[in-house]
């Protein structure tokens, strides 16, 4: 080779010739270079399918460990080992089922009126836990769904009180070491499945028609966990009372559900949302206040939408005796409970033994004739701006789109929403709307690969902290799962668009603790969250949040830039998780990662992680 190298410096015309070959080979070699990143990044790229593997053999989440995005970026990717966080201690065992803005001894300090005690009164900065809620001991993970709607184990919510209160209503039975729930109700103690099917024959429930519901005081659940099988998904509410766990006992049967009251906040669910509204012997007295939790229903309640109210006072003649209250109280609730229905635009579609049912008029102006119509105060505060807001004795008015025809459910999933459609939604066009339903099916595809479980039912709960449109929900949409969709109050208000998909969700401010019971949540998903909380309260104080809602062995995936989850996964890491940061989908040059982790398994008294 090196006389070949002597003899070609010998020849100036074998140099220019081999002058021009180089060049020619460094310019190929950079096209086919480009074209192979090109190749990568669209998603198709071996390097990418290697990246996105990962066992097929559970929860733990293994994947593989060649990813290197260090040498990408620079700057606050590299963390400081001197500033490692230390790591979070397990709570006293009293905190079990703690539920900081529900907690029962602050709420003893507020006001009884309009239920104030019962509402949201989070601690302030100082006063919050620094420390990890530890599950208790025996606890199992749930039932998988069909079975878990029929039985929970006991040990994950220990509290007998109910089999006795509710014995003869058929709510709960203790059975060995689980607790069985036959399906009753108060208003429906021969079950749920009879019950509805008495509202179908009034209610287009079967049809898709009625696709999100709201139960108000639901006790254990069960008319929601009923209608599931009908492809109706239930948003349902109660607070944390003397009925104790019924909200804990309805997620952990698979049901969606909140603790929440009728007090003197506005709900936390945009206008317009809910296509049926429910109450079974709630004990909310609907014919009180001016009519002012009725009002507040039919803020919630879709044009068009169906009210079931079931229980006193319907059917009082018949029934004041076995009630034990005067027949003229009931008299006059039920007259008033009329009057208001009769001013909301509600027409009486049926009444039968103790249930009756109204229907919510398509166009409330034409039964009013115009909004000066007298004895009519019409609220003049934006309907989805509900965040701590005073609930107020007014009417709603209609909206310019206030008689559209809502397609029925599966078809309103993927269709375009009707406040995308109107313009309602500032910035936001059809054609984006649609390329965020592509983008998320993507992502899905992605987190399918990543973790090759994640819609095989051993995750039914699923919470999606900052939900956008509902993309994630969207694409990962089975009769396997539920998505519980939160809107950050510093977000976009998009979760009108999220209900009329057929979806649900609620308002939150992340800075605070969520309104339910600990390890409540199979797999937790958040994308961008921390870069939209990164300057208004502590990432510590969001993750621990986020591990108390989360069930030992439950997984959580976050999007974010690569910045952000170094910070998080240095805060995780301290927190019995076990974390992976991964690539972008489409290749390693992308800013943007993915954070998977699982949470140990762990429970009072454990002082080191425990297996099974």
């Amino acid at each position: 080779m090196f006389g070949c190298i002597m003899a070609t410096k010998g020849n100036p015309g074998d140099n220019r010739t081999r002058s021009s070959v180089t060049i020619f080979i460094v310019v190929g070699l950079c096209c086919f270079f480009y074209l192979l990143g090109a190749w990568q990044r669209s998603g198709f790229g071996k390097g990418d399918s290697i990246a996105l593997e990962v066992t097929k053999t559970g929860a733990d989440c293994n994947i593989v460990p060649n990813l290197n995005f260090e040498t990408h970026h620079g700057g606050d990717a590299k963390i400081d080992q001197s500033n490692k966080v230390k790591e979070f201690k397990p709570c006293s065992a009293k905190y079990t089922d703690y539920t900081p803005c529900h907690d029962q001894k602050r709420a003893m300090t507020f006001p009884r009126t309009d239920m104030i005690y019962r509402e949201r009164h989070c601690p302030p900065q100082e006063q919050k836990l620094k420390c990890l809620i530890p599950a208790p001991k025996g606890y199992v993970t749930p039932f998988s769904w069909p079975k878990s709607r029929d039985y929970v184990p006991f040990a994950n919510a220990p509290y007998k009180a109910l089999t006795v209160e509710k014995a003869i209503q058929n709510w709960i039975q203790y059975e060995g070491n689980v607790f069985r729930f036959p399906g009753g109700g108060t208003q429906f103690p021969q079950g749920a499945d009879a019950y509805i099917d008495q509202l179908a024959s009034v209610i287009p429930i079967d049809n898709g028609t009625v696709r999100t519901a709201l139960d108000t005081g639901c006790g254990v659940a069960s008319w929601g966990a009923y209608l599931w099988k009908r492809n109706v998904v239930t948003m349902s509410f109660a607070p944390r009372d003397n009925h104790e766990a019924q909200v804990q006992f309805a997620l952990e049967r698979g049901v969606p559900a909140i603790v929440g009251v009728l007090g003197s906040i506005k709900l936390p669910y945009p206008s317009k949302a809910f296509d049926m509204a429910h109450c079974s012997r709630c004990l909310i007295p609907w014919g009180s206040n001016d009519g002012k939790y009725m009002m507040e229903v039919d803020r919630v309640l879709r044009p068009g939408g169906f009210w079931v109210l079931s229980g006193p006072p319907i059917n009082w003649k018949n029934n004041y005796k076995s009630w034990q209250r005067p027949k003229e109280d009931l008299e006059e609730e039920q007259r008033n409970i009329e009057e208001v229905a009769k001013l909301l635009c509600w027409k009486k579609i049926s009444e039968k033994g103790e249930t009756a049912i109204w229907q919510k008029t398509s166009n409330p102006e034409s039964c009013r004739g115009s909004e000066d119509a007298p004895g009519v105060n019409y609220c003049s505060d934006d309907p989805d701006d509900v965040w701590y807001k005073k609930m107020e004795k007014c009417v709603t008015p209609a909206t310019s789109n206030a008689d559209v025809e809502y397609k029925p459910f599966p078809e309103r999933l993927n269709a375009i929403p009707p406040r995308i459609a109107s313009g309602s939604v500032p910035g936001v066009s059809e054609d984006k709307y649609l390329e965020d339903n592509r983008q998320w099916k993507k992502h899905v595809n992605a987190y399918k690969k990543i973790n090759s479980i994640i819609d095989s039912g051993r995750y039914r709960n699923i919470m999606d902290m900052n939900a956008g449109f509902g993309g994630f929900a969207a694409a990962l949409e089975s009769p396997k799962l539920w998505v519980m969709n939160v809107v950050p109050t510093l977000a976009d208000n998009t979760l009108g668009v999220i209900y009329e998909r057929g979806l649900i969700g609620i308002y939150h401010d992340w800075c605070e603790a969520f309104s339910t019971y600990p390890r409540t949540y199979d797999l937790i998903h958040a994308n961008g969250l921390f870069t939209l909380y990164k300057d208004k309260c502590d990432f510590e104080d969001i993750l621990i949040e986020m591990d108390r809602i989360l069930r030992p062995e439950g997984a959580v995936i976050l999007r974010d830039e690569v910045d952000v989850l170094m910070k998080v996964k240095s805060i995780a890491g301290a927190m019995r998780w076990d974390t992976k940061l991964m690539d972008h989908e489409d290749g390693p040059l992308i800013p943007e990662k993915i954070l998977v982790a699982v949470k140990q398994y762990w429970v009072v008294g454990s002082n080191s992680t425990s297996s099974r």
